[in-house]
C-alpha cells in the first residue's frame, strides 16, 4: 500500500464532496500525516474516491505500523480522529444548518444527515447489515421488522480490557453533549467526529443528533444539555410540539418514563425522531369523540394494537394541554375488571407514551396509554410481551416498538434457519432451539413449500410481533377493551 497515495485521495475526495474546503488542502494532509506518523509525501494518487474504502486503509496501515492495536475500540477512535479532519466544527455546522433551514428547514436537515453519513458517524456498512421486511397483520396493514445486525460484537479480548478499565464519569451517559469530539476509550465510544446542532425548545437547550445505528430514515435524537431524568409531563410534550413546529417534516415521540414500559436510557432526558412513515401513523380511527374541555379539537381513538387517543388541532398549546390533561387524568386512573391500577401502594404504574407530527399543517399528538404493573402470571409485566412471544422479543416495548417496528435480536438469523431446516424436513426438531420449538411444530401444520418458505416466516415472525403490541397495549382492540377506553374517555369528560 503506497499510503502517501492514499493521503492525497482522501484530501482530494473530501474536498471534491463538499466537505473539506481547498484552502484547507495542505492543512488536512498534514494532520492526517501526524496521525499516521510519516514526516513526508512521496508521488502518486490512489485509485479509489470512496472515503469509508481510504479509511479503512489508513486504519490498516496504522494497525501494521503499530501506531495502534488491531482491536475494536483502537480501530474505532482512529477512524473516527481520520474522519473529524473532514468533519465542520460545531460552530461551523450550525451556521451552515440554520443558514440552509432558511430557505428550506428539510435542506438543513438533508446536509446534516448527509455529512453524518460521509463521516462514518452513521454505521452505513453495518446498518446495510440489517434484515429488514414487512407484512400485514390483522386490521392494522404492514407491521415493519428488522432483525439488528449492525451493531458490531466484542471480541474477548476487548471485553476483558473493558471489564478490567477505570470507571470515568466523563461524560456522564452516551447522550450527555460531552460525548461532542470525546476520544473515547475502551469502554466508551469514539465521538471525535460526533456533532451536535443547537436547538432552543420553549426557551431550553437541546442539542439534535443522528442516531449511529439509524432504525428508520433519518433517526434523530433530541437530548437535553443538562443531564436530567426521563419524566413525560407538559414540558415533554410541549417540546415534541416544538420539535415538529421547527422541523415539520419531522415526527418526534418519547419513550415513557417508567421501567419496563421505557426505553434503555432513562437517566438522560431525551426525544426521538427522523423522516419516516411508522405503521402506527398510517392507521385509521376506529370511533371519533369528543373531548368537553377541548371541543376544537379532533379526538380519534386509533384502530392499533396498542391504546392509541389522537389529538389533531390548529393551535400548538391546545393540543399540549389536551395531551397533559391526559396524562395526568391517566397517572391516577385505574379499571380493575381490565386489570390496569394506578399505584400499588405509592409505586406508580400509569405513563403514556407520546409521538408528535403534522398532519397537513395541524399539530398531531398521539398519546398511548402505558401501564408497567406485574403480577404471578405476568412478572416480566402484564401489559409487555408475555411468556409465549418471548422467544421472539422480550425486551421493553419502547417507542419505536410502539410505533410499528420491530427492533429484533441477531440471535434470530441463524434460529430461522434452522426452523427453516425443520420445516423443509432437512433437520429434526431437536436442531431447533428449544424456546422455538413449539412455534415451529405450529408452523409445520401449516401450508407452505421450498419457493413459499421465506415469506411464510416473514408472516409468522411479523404475527408474533402484532401479539406482542397486543400484549402492551392496555384496552385491548376487543369489545371489552374497547368499552373500556371508553370508561375511560367517560371519567376523563366527567372530571
Amino acid at each position: 500500500m503506497n499510503i502517501s497515495s492514499v493521503i492525497r485521495s482522501f484530501v482530494t475526495s473530501a474536498i471534491e464532496q463538499g466537505w473539506v474546503d481547498s484552502l484547507d488542502r495542505i492543512y488536512t494532509t498534514n494532520r492526517l500525516m501526524s496521525l499516521i506518523q510519516i514526516n513526508e509525501l512521496e508521488e502518486g494518487v490512489s485509485d479509489s474516491n470512496d472515503l469509508l474504502s481510504l479509511m479503512d486503509q489508513l486504519t490498516q496501515y496504522a494497525i501494521e505500523q503499530g501506531i495502534i492495536e488491531n482491536i475494536g475500540y483502537q480501530r474505532e477512535q482512529f477512524e473516527a480522529a481520520v474522519m473529524d479532519l473532514l468533519t465542520p466544527s460545531p460552530s461551523q455546522l450550525n451556521n451552515k444548518f440554520w443558514e440552509l433551514y432558511q430557505n428550506n428547514p428539510a435542506d438543513a436537515t438533508d446536509y446534516f444527515y448527509e455529512l453524518s453519513k460521509s463521516n462514518d458517524y452513521i454505521k452505513t456498512r453495518n446498518i446495510a447489515k440489517n434484515i429488514q421486511f414487512n407484512a400485514p397483520y390483522k386490521s392494522y396493514g404492514n407491521l415493519d421488522i428488522t432483525i439488528n445486525l449492525s451493531k458490531p460484537e466484542k471480541d474477548p479480548k476487548e471485553i476483558a480490557l473493558a471489564k478490567n478499565a477505570k470507571q470515568s464519569n466523563y461524560p456522564l451517559c452516551l447522550l450527555c453533549m460531552e460525548n461532542e469530539g470525546y476520544q473515547g476509550r475502551n469502554n466508551h465510544p469514539a465521538r471525535q467526529q460526533h456533532r451536535l446542532v443547537r436547538l432552543n425548545l420553549n426557551d431550553r437547550h437541546y442539542g439534535m443528533q443522528y442516531s449511529p445505528y439509524v432504525y428508520y430514515n433519518e433517526h434523530s435524537i433530541f437530548l437535553s444539555e443538562e443531564h436530567t431524568p426521563m419524566k413525560i409531563d407538559r414540558k415533554a410534550m410541549d417540546n415534541l410540539l416544538a420539535i415538529v413546529e421547527q422541523l415539520p417534516h419531522y415526527f418526534a415521540g418519547s419513550n415513557a418514563d417508567l421501567p419496563i414500559v421505557g426505553g434503555s436510557i432513562l437517566a438522560h432526558d431525551h426525544y426521538q425522531g427522523g423522516r419516516y412513515t411508522f405503521p402506527m401513523e398510517k392507521a385509521n380511527a376506529y370511533q371519533t369523540i369528543k373531548l368537553n374541555a377541548f371541543p376544537s379539537l379532533k379526538v380519534e381513538l386509533v384502530e392499533w394494537p396498542m391504546s392509541v387517543i389522537r389529538l389533531n388541532g390548529a393551535n400548538r398549546e391546545e393540543v399540549a394541554t389536551a395531551g397533559e390533561a391526559l396524562l395526568n387524568f391517566w397517572r391516577n386512573y385505574s379499571d380493575e375488571s381490565v386489570d390496569v391500577l394506578a399505584y400499588t401502594d405509592d409505586t406508580p404504574h400509569n405513563t403514556v407514551t407520546p409521538v408528535a407530527r403534522r398532519r397537513n399543517n395541524n399539530f398531531e399528538l398521539d398519546i398511548v396509554l402505558r401501564n408497567n404493573r406485574t403480577n404471578e402470571a405476568h412478572p416480566d409485566g402484564i401489559f409487555h410481551p408475555h411468556q409465549d412471544v418471548q422467544h421472539i422479543k422480550k425486551e421493553n416495548i419502547g417507542l419505536i416498538e410502539v410505533m410499528g417496528l420491530a427492533i429484533l435480536p441477531p440471535r434470530l438469523v441463524n434460529e430461522i434457519d434452522s426452523i427453516k431446516s425443520y420445516l423443509l424436513d432437512q433437520a429434526d426438531l431437536n436442531q431447533v432451539a428449544e424456546y422455538h420449538q413449539t412455534w415451529a411444530k405450529e408452523l409445520k401444520n401449516k401450508e407452505y413449500d421450498e419457493t413459499t418458505i421465506d415469506r411464510f416466516i416473514e408472516q409468522a415472525i411479523t404475527n408474533k410481533f402484532g401479539r406482542v403490541l397486543e400484549d402492551a397495549g392496555v384496552f385491548k382492540q376487543d369489545e371489552s377493551g374497547r368499552q373500556a377506553m371508553l370508561r375511560f374517555i367517560d371519567a376523563f369528560n366527567q372530571q
